[in-house]
């Protein structure tokens, strides 16, 4: 079977990065996130993923670490990050996404924003002791994610939000959250600013949402929120360009939790082949088993290959973690041609080749898959958000369409 600790393309330490991953999501992981309460905040989870004394920096630090000059800046790799979600899918979907929850939330601000700002939120959040969200999605703002509503009115030294988000994963127990109005009324990507907006700010509410896959979601509502000029991330209408260099960066490791949710389906699918008999012989002598099974190892091998090649591109064309959103607000070309199509690549085969792992390893299971409890049933459960969230498939279709096409 395909192990990625052993691909001649990673290097040792980032072959050592992953055994490690690996390690402490079955040991010390998962269980923090059995003992937590599903669609809510796993505290717990998040100040281990945080601890640096389980692996240097901690797993959150090494999304926020400081420079030679000891300021926090984003200087991730998509490589090492499509790593670390890979290995802690393979055991944990929950640490998986506790894990890139901060990291999506917490990364606008440190790309963008003001150093107080960066100061006052940025070691919390990579120590797990505050909770980061993205806030993008609109009630009529999916797909088609420039389309805001949510307005940002000029008031003195600051700005007045009013409007709605919704399907915020963190929200509404998070700490601060990454949020993205419109501030003019240009229409799809002009117009848009970013903002650090604190949980506790007034006129600020809103509900949980429950969903197939437990984890915390809600909505937001912005009742006239006062945000100050210092809280704005980037510049004044550049928040499209913040929104895209986060989203950019994490493209490619979406596909890299898909792959290690695959990658689970698939070994519990070889276990159970060899071990359970039908007829008097084991199901691993029968082709119509065995042959599925072929067909998605080979597709998460491939799978995975892509993620690391898209990862890689995004790496080798010198982003370093900081896409181009800067803080001078960016102007949204971090995900250009190449670098962006091969995302759309990896984040559309590898979600889509999860779904059919999870499938056939239910059906190579049978009925006890199904159960309440089962790694299987957990996993159908998990595998359909990742083909809609971050773009869906149809919208990854239309980006390599339009690459090869020239559209």
């Amino acid at each position: 079977m395909s192990d990625p600790t052993t691909y001649a393309h990673l290097t040792e330490s980032q072959r050592a990065l992953l055994a490690r991953v690996r390690r402490l999501a079955a040991e010390v992981f998962a269980p923090l996130a059995s003992a937590g309460t599903p669609g809510t905040i796993n505290r717990p989870l998040l100040a281990a993923l945080g601890d640096p004394d389980l692996i240097d920096d901690g797993l959150l630090g090494r999304l926020f670490r400081r420079d030679a000059e000891g300021r926090y800046a984003p200087t991730v790799t998509a490589t090492d990050l499509c790593l670390v979600r890979e290995g802690l899918a393979r055991h944990t979907t929950e640490a998986e996404t506790a894990f890139a929850l901060q990291g999506l939330g917490g990364h606008p601000i440190l790309s963008a924003g003001r150093p107080e700002v960066v100061d006052a939120w940025i070691p919390r959040i990579a120590s797990g002791r505050a909770v980061a969200a993205f806030a993008l999605t609109e009630p009529e703002a999916g797909s088609d994610a420039a389309a805001l509503e949510l307005t940002a009115r000029r008031e003195g030294d600051g700005f007045r939000l009013t409007g709605e988000k919704v399907y915020i994963s963190n929200a509404p127990d998070a700490d601060v959250y990454s949020v993205f109005a419109r501030t003019s009324p240009a229409g799809g990507t002009r117009g848009i600013t970013a903002f650090a907006v604190p949980a506790d700010s007034a006129g600020l509410s809103g509900e949980r949402l429950r969903l197939l896959a437990p984890h915390p979601i809600g909505r937001l509502r912005f009742d006239d929120v006062p945000v100050p000029d210092s809280h704005v991330l980037g510049e004044v209408g550049g928040g499209w360009g913040v929104a895209m260099a986060t989203l950019t960066l994490f493209r490619p490791s979406v596909g890299a939790f898909a792959v290690g949710m695959a990658q689970a389906a698939l070994d519990a699918a070889l276990a159970h082949a060899r071990s359970r008999t039908a007829f008097g012989r084991p199901l691993r002598d029968f082709q119509a088993v065995s042959h599925q099974l072929a067909e998605v190892a080979t597709r998460v091998h491939a799978a995975r290959l892509l993620v690391h090649n898209a990862a890689t591109a995004y790496d080798n064309a010198g982003h370093g973690g900081r896409g181009d959103s800067g803080r001078d607000g960016g102007r949204g070309d971090s995900g250009e041609g190449e670098v962006r199509h091969l995302a759309a690549m990896a984040k559309l085969l590898a979600t889509e080749t999860a779904q059919t792992a999870v499938d056939v390893a239910v059906q190579v299971h049978g009925a006890r898959a199904l159960e309440e409890g089962h790694l299987l049933e957990h996993l159908y459960r998990e595998v359909r958000a990742p083909r809609i969230y971050e773009g869906a498939s149809e919208i990854q279709r239309e980006i390599i369409a339009r690459h090869l096409l020239g559209r």
